[in-house]
């Protein structure tokens, strides 16, 4: 229910924002046990109705000491006053992305169903002395009022799926998500349907017991009702607690509709666009809220909460007067090395005067999704091998050449390295020249990633000596090719223009894999490899030597093994 990405204001409004969103998040993972276990609960009716009973007290026990009623409306509290605030605080409605328009909705409904439930079942118990057993519960539903049967499997659903929601947008981007979500979403739909099973099996058994008076007259016997003005009253009661809550809701969007009137009057700074455009924002605003204010696309793949970094900004004029990045947003920053004047568009607060520079296209996010493909199209961050590759001297063989001869012999040679790079399982992400950029271990994982590119420099170095055997009489000099592999971090999505579009991936881990295929000029060597997919990959170099490098652009020295000819790694 608390979805809805906060308008972040200066730099301590930052700290509080972050204070809040982990609330948020424990008290929703709070919530979301309660309605677990609950569910859990309902599944074993499936048995009888003598097991549902024996089965809810392990779950009274739970949820009805101090501890548990401290923390289950304790949590309950702090995630509706949240979401009211998220409410209030929002400065776009029209960025939001389905999953959380979604949640919204959902979030919105659950106490609007289940406030009268809470107040016939807990209050009902503590103040009024009722014994709220599922006999109870259940005859409500199944007897005493047909609207109870279907609404309250519909309230469970409802807060179900408005947790599960709110949990796919905390892991989603967790690396170990991809291979965890089918298992995850078989749990999503395995948990409910036994629920309802459950619920159905002991309404029927419950119904049917209902039949005999005398049965009847015990069980309402034992339900210790209390008078009639007090079942009026409590009647009333849940009438004006979904009209408070309703009121609630319509108060905090009213109360934005009245800060963002006041909040426009009273634009205090400039904030200016590379591509010329300057727009007035309230000092105190980050720049991803105010590019979605204005309806400015911009790429924003985790909803502005600083973990993507697809919202990358190049900061012009302002760099001096914005605060230092939080620990959070530097972490980030760290894991891309960005330079000091690129920053998160979701954590970098307005000042006048500033200018900034969008560095990804705005349709970065939600490709993946839109199209109906993998997540990782609309931007994930990966740990991948990334492999380059290039011709030594091709400029000089080709110098004398006819283009149809120059044109036939790129050709084969990327024939044939294309050939070893998918045959390896790995992806050629382009040509660049007569070079090549690989990636491995996309949706494998890095070990596999790293061991597949392994096998890929092995397979080019083989087709490399048959291909210089073919084209013996078309060439004064064998074709020699250097390769560089790294394995990290990247930022993997599907990115371009128009027509011109294609999966790859950017980052440092990308940079330094070109700078180790530019260096086996140097070592004369056909292969070098970072250190760290050689252990990933768990094999054995034998001999190749390892040395440690600098590589332009990284702080520190690189441990990489330099393998001279590619053909001797052992076979996959």
């Amino acid at each position: 229910m608390a979805a809805i990405v906060d308008r972040p204001g200066p730099s301590r409004t930052l700290s509080l924002n972050a204070a809040i969103a982990r609330i948020r998040l424990v008290s929703g993972l709070i919530l979301f046990a309660y309605v677990l276990t609950h569910l859990l609960n309902h599944a074993v009716g499936i048995w009888s109705l003598e097991a549902l009973a024996a089965a809810s007290g392990p779950f009274v026990a739970l949820w009805r000491n101090p501890v548990g009623t401290v923390l289950l409306y304790g949590g309950l509290a702090a995630h509706v006053l949240i979401a009211l605030r998220a409410i209030w605080l929002r400065d776009s409605l029209r960025a939001m992305s389905p999953a959380e328009i979604a949640q919204l909705v959902l979030g919105l409904a659950i106490p609007l169903l289940l406030l009268d439930h809470a107040i016939a079942t807990r209050y009902a118990s503590a103040v009024l002395g009722v014994n709220d057993s599922y006999t109870y519960a259940l005859l409500n539903m199944w007897v005493f009022s047909s609207w109870q049967t279907v609404k309250q499997p519909v309230a469970l659903t409802v807060a179900w799926v408005h947790g599960c929601v709110g949990l796919y947008l905390w892991l989603r981007f967790r690396p170990w998500f991809e291979r965890a979500a089918p298992w995850l979403l078989a749990a999503a739909v395995a948990v409910p349907t036994a629920s309802l099973a459950g619920y159905v099996a002991a309404g029927m058994e419950i119904r049917e017991l209902a039949r005999d008076p005398a049965w009847l007259s015990a069980a309402v016997t034992a339900m210790n009702l209390p008078a009639s003005p007090e079942i009026a009253a409590t009647v009333r009661l849940m009438d004006w607690a979904r009209i408070g809550f309703a009121a609630a809701v319509a108060a905090a969007f009213v109360a934005r509709s009245v800060r963002l009137a006041v909040e426009h009057r009273s634009r205090d700074a400039t904030l200016r666009y590379g591509s010329g455009k300057s727009v007035r924002a309230m000092a105190g605003m980050t720049v991803l809220s105010v590019s979605q204010h204005y309806g400015i696309p911009h790429a924003s793949v985790c909803g502005g909460r600083g973990r993507c970094s697809t919202c990358r900004i190049r900061i012009g004029a302002g760099l001096d007067d914005l605060a230092r990045p939080s620990e959070a947003e530097a972490r980030v920053l760290s894991r891309i090395a960005a330079p000091p004047n690129v920053r998160l568009a979701c954590q970098t607060v307005v000042v006048d005067g500033l200018e900034v520079m969008p560095l990804l296209p705005p349709h970065t996010a939600g490709v993946g999704h839109a199209r109906g493909g993998p997540d990782y199209l609309q931007g994930r961050e990966l740990d991948i091998a990334v492999l380059f590759a290039d011709l030594r001297g091709f400029t000089q063989l080709s110098e004398h050449r006819l283009p149809y001869d120059v044109v036939f012999i790129l050709n084969r040679y990327f024939a044939e390295m294309g050939a070893a790079i998918e045959g390896a399982g790995g992806r050629i992400d382009k040509f660049i020249g007569d070079g090549i950029m690989a990636l491995f271990g996309i949706e494998s994982g890095p070990a596999e990633g790293a061991r597949q590119a392994l096998a890929a420099a092995r397979a080019m170095g083989e087709r490399l000596a048959d291909l210089n055997a073919s084209l013996e009489g078309d060439l004064n000099a064998p074709l020699r090719i250097g390769i560089g592999i790294h394995l990290g971090s990247a930022i993997v999505g599907e990115m371009g223009y128009g027509r011109v579009r294609g999966v790859t991936a950017v980052g440092d881990t990308v940079n330094t894999a070109s700078r180790l295929e530019a260096l086996t000029k140097e070592h004369g060597a056909q292969l070098i490899v970072s250190q760290s997919l050689v252990e990933a990959a768990g094999v054995d170099l034998g001999e190749a030597p390892t040395i440690e490098l600098d590589i332009r652009g990284r702080s520190g020295t690189l441990a990489v093994r330099v393998v001279e000819d590619a053909t001797a790694l052992a076979a996959p």
